[in-house]
């Protein structure tokens, strides 16, 4: 299991977000990726949580790969459902809030030209997983940077559904990162192929996008 930083909330406190942006940035610069155990403000955690238990069934829907006329569902790749995040609700707006001063202290400090960010909560009920995979092929895609929130309390190792990032293609152990409650995991979309364990309870997350604008004369990408 990979041992990682841990940097305590003290709520949606400004400096507090400062201080857990500048060590994202630090550790995307030095290694690609970064894990920080409980670093997503404890209330913003609650009610996301909160929110997504809120959220009607029927709103859940089978998870599927690609995008537009590509997308398909696959269930040999993975069986999640998954509900997309739109403004409206307190506790989404929050978090997109969040993830904006995010994106924004990212691009003045790395540079990355992230030009908008897609997110959905996930939902793995017992048994589902998502094999591995990457988010972005290398020229291919606009999706730079993914990060993943978790949402579950008193998660151990026995209760599976740990995400497994791999270093590189080649490497077949990579880093487990249990889903804990608050627990981010940032990474560069194209670099770190990735994948969820099966998972033996009911295991809550938000999977989420920056995006670089990739629009021609013809096609606005990411649409508007």
């Amino acid at each position: 299991m990979v041992a990682v930083n841990h940097l305590a909330s003290d709520g949606a406190n400004s400096s507090y977000d400062e201080t857990l942006f500048s060590l994202i940035a630090q550790d995307l610069e030095q290694k690609g990726y970064s894990i920080r155990l409980g670093a997503l403000p404890e209330p913003l955690a609650q009610s996301l949580l909160t929110h997504q238990l809120s959220i009607e069934a029927e709103a859940f829907k089978s998870a599927g790969i690609g995008r537009g006329e590509k997308y398909l569902q696959n269930e040999f790749v993975r069986t999640d459902e998954i509900c997309w995040i739109t403004e409206g609700a307190t506790p989404a707006n929050q978090w997109l809030d969040w993830t904006a001063r995010l994106q924004d202290y990212l691009n003045r400090r790395l540079f990355l030209g992230l030009f908008s960010f897609e997110s959905h909560f996930a939902h793995y009920g017992p048994g589902d997983y998502y094999k591995r995979h990457c988010d972005a092929f290398k020229g291919e895609a606009n999706r730079v940077l993914s990060v993943v929130a978790y949402f579950n309390s008193g998660w151990t190792s026995a209760d599976g559904g740990e995400l497994v990032l791999y270093m590189n293609e080649q490497d077949k152990q990579g880093l487990k990162i249990v889903p804990l409650l608050g627990s981010l995991v940032i990474f560069l979309s194209e670099e770190f192929p990735h994948e969820v364990l099966p998972a033996k309870r009911d295991r809550r997350s938000i999977a989420g996008w920056f995006r670089v604008n990739t629009s021609v004369a013809n096609k606005v990408d990411p649409p508007v």
